[in-house]
């Protein structure tokens, strides 16, 4: 799914209504009208006071629109304009006059604290104030209307993204935003759904469909997509008949040290789940018997010190490598992976310390080969591309970066964001259970497999990602957040690829099984 910037959606506004031959008032009747049908199914009739407040601008409308058909429909709506300019758009206007036709009455004006209604806690809210345009931060005044939605513990139904929320910039201060239960979106979702700073205004979000051109918005390239079923379907590689274990590559995993093998076996173990031909290990000395009593498929080469890897070396032509979990950063690891690195010419997942060993050291990201997948942790990303003042600045840095070393970049977190020369995909899948130890290493090990099956690294990026995601939510319905270990990922992962092509059960075969569960 595109996820398109403000101006895009502009522009898509324009192109429809000169491409349908409708005004932009009609355009405005569409999206309030789907707003008005997402509350009406909803609430079939119920009445319950429903507080409307609009700005004075196109969201405004919208909201305006919403009013007067929950109106006419007869429930209890109250409608408020905050009058926070003396401009108003054309639409508006056109809308405000309508609603005052309906109501014989004109909305409510709100222009300072004292106008503010009481709003009670089983009451609802639409917040219809500010939209997409919004550039500068709201008046104090408009701040505390805020806080008096937050305050009330009213459900707050926010039209297209909550008031007080900038489009591509983290707010200045939380008090002047909207605190939204759940966001009504037009066409698409919006960036600041999925960043940490500001994902918080919103617990949930859904997308309207109001017509849009069709041409604009498959042809239109947008700098973000959210990634989901739908998208990582086409990038499943079916195999053959007569496919044997050597068309699907061989892996290698290197990393461990004292104390810390266990990584190098979730990574291993995923790798070989996630379908490569043949996985090999390379680690110290002291993880052999350990690694092969926990993984009779996985080779194991070890390297010629106890405890720490000191020469990376094997006898074998390896598809890809997965390097650095586990590994330590001691001095003669950092010195064996330097080596390494400069003289290789495979693909690489490069993950933990061989990350912190590349902050160290960064001229020799030059010698990593085209399209090397990179997967820091926050902390770790920090180190590479630098401190950043938001989200917006970290993803500016990141773009920086992998345009500049023509790498990978995966951003972990709860919508982790993949990053390829300036385009984002931002992954839809995974939850809070997931913030476990391993987690990454078995995302290392699922991306290697990947690549070593022939997967194009960004292809392999996005693909695993979304499956590691899908594999954690998988694992939760039975184990629960707090109960799931980064092994349960890799458990799950061979479901999630059965899942993409698992079709939904009808309604009345699913509740037929629930019966019978039941006697």
């Amino acid at each position: 799914m595109k996820i398109f910037a403000k101006e895009q959606i502009y522009e898509g506004d324009r192109l429809t209504a000169e491409r349908q031959g409708i005004t932009s008032t009609e355009l405005m009747e569409r999206a309030g009208s789907q707003i008005f049908k997402w509350l009406h199914t909803r609430m079939q009739g119920a009445q319950v006071p429903i507080h409307v407040f609009c700005g004075i601008g196109n969201n405004g409308g919208d909201g305006l629109v919403v009013s007067r058909h929950l109106i006419t429909h007869g429930y209890n709506v109250i409608t408020y304009v905050v009058n926070c300019s003396d401009k108003r758009s054309k639409d508006f206007l056109v809308n405000y006059d309508r609603v005052k036709t309906v109501t014989k009455s004109w909305p409510i004006l709100l222009s300072c604290k004292e106008d503010f209604p009481t709003i009670n806690r089983d009451d609802i809210i639409v917040d219809a104030v500010f939209g997409i345009g919004l550039n500068r931060p709201v008046d104090d005044w408009i701040k505390t209307l805020f806080q008096n939605f937050r305050n009330s513990g009213a459900f707050t139904l926010a039209v297209d993204m909550p008031s007080g929320l900038y489009s591509n910039r983290v707010p200045e201060d939380e008090t002047g935003v909207v605190w939204a239960n759940h966001t009504l979106s037009f066409a698409s979702p919006k960036l600041v759904f999925f960043l940490p700073d500001t994902a918080k205004y919103t617990q949930q979000w859904e997308i309207l469909d109001i017509g849009l051109d069709q041409d604009f918005l498959f042809s239109t390239p947008t700098e973000a997509e959210l990634i989901g079923k739908f998208e990582v379907m086409p990038l499943y590689k079916p195999r053959g008949k007569f496919a044997h274990k050597g068309d699907f590559g061989h892996a290698l995993i290197v990393g461990g040290s004292y104390g810390k093998i266990g990584a190098v076996i979730l990574s291993s173990r995923a790798a070989l789940q996630i379908g490569a031909g043949l996985v090999t290990a390379f680690l110290p000395k002291c993880g052999y018997v350990v690694l092969q009593t926990a993984i009779p498929e996985v080779m194991v080469i070890t390297d010629e010190q106890e405890k720490q890897i000191s020469n990376i070396s094997f006898d074998f032509d390896p598809t890809v490598v997965g390097i650095g979990i586990g590994l330590g950063t001691s001095k003669i690891t950092t010195t064996a992976l330097k080596a390494f690195l400069k003289n290789n010419n495979k693909p690489l997942v490069i993950d933990a310390d061989a990350l912190n060993i590349l902050a160290t050291d960064m001229p020799l990201l030059k010698s990593l080969p085209p399209k090397s997948i990179l997967t820091p942790h926050p902390k770790e990303l920090e180190r590479l591309v630098g401190a950043w003042t938001d989200d917006f600045d970290k993803l500016e840095k990141s773009k920086t970066f992998a345009r500049e070393h023509n790498v990978i970049l995966i951003i972990k977190g709860a919508h982790t964001i993949t990053i390829f020369e300036d385009k984002l995909f931002i992954n839809s899948t995974g939850n809070p259970g997931m913030a476990t130890a391993g987690a990454g290493d078995v995302l290392t090990g699922t991306l290697t497999g990947l690549v070593s099956q022939g997967y194009d690294p960004l292809n392999a990026a996005i693909f695993g990602v979304y499956l590691h995601g899908r594999a954690g939510d998988m694992a939760t319905q039975h184990l629960g957040y707090e109960g799931m270990m980064a092994s349960d990922i890799t458990d799950n992962l061979g479901q999630a690829i059965i899942d993409l092509f698992r079709q939904p059960e009808p309604v009345e075969q699913a509740e037929e099984e629930e019966n019978k569960e039941e006697v």
